[in-house]
């Protein structure tokens, strides 16, 4: 596989990321279908195992976030920035402190962005409870999942 086509897997897998984040997008499966492109291509056994794995992680991904409540984003305060911030964070969490930094880094860009808009600290951790309460969570579970996708496809690229 040539480099011009792993930018471009890795293009989708980034957009998968994004999606994730933003309402109505299919985030997660767009990350897989950047896995299946590039274990087509592979052809490996590395990269079956790949998309074996990140197949059956959406499928449980997709189980656990139909267990949760329901998403209650309108009215609840969920505004660009913040999902900006949530983002940031959890990417940023993903690689500080690898893998599981990404679920403090995820709740801490949320109450990052609360504490910028609220000011004080017992709103920012209030505000940031309810929100994970209302939406966070899925979109936790998504963003988690995904990272852990595209961080094994990243290592396969790397050491593979």
């Amino acid at each position: 596989m040539g480099v011009w086509q792993l930018l471009l897997v890795a293009m989708v897998m980034l957009l998968g990321l994004f999606g994730v984040l933003a309402p109505g997008v299919p985030g997660p499966w767009l990350v897989w279908a950047a896995m299946l492109w590039w274990s087509l291509q592979q052809q490996s056994g590395l990269a079956w195992i790949l998309l074996v794995a990140s197949t059956a992680l959406l499928l449980l991904t997709q189980v656990v976030v139909w267990q949760l409540p329901q998403r209650r984003i309108r009215g609840v305060g969920i505004s660009g920035r913040m999902v900006t911030y949530a983002g940031v964070g959890a990417f940023l969490g993903f690689f500080l402190v690898p893998v599981l930094g990404a679920i403090p880094g995820f709740v801490g860009g949320i109450y990052l962005s609360e504490r910028l808009r609220l000011g004080g600290h017992g709103q920012a951790k209030a505000s940031t409870r309810g929100l994970m309460r209302a939406a966070g969570t899925s979109v936790l579970v998504e963003l988690f999942s995904c990272l852990l996708i595209v961080g094994a496809w990243v290592g396969a690229v790397i050491w593979g």
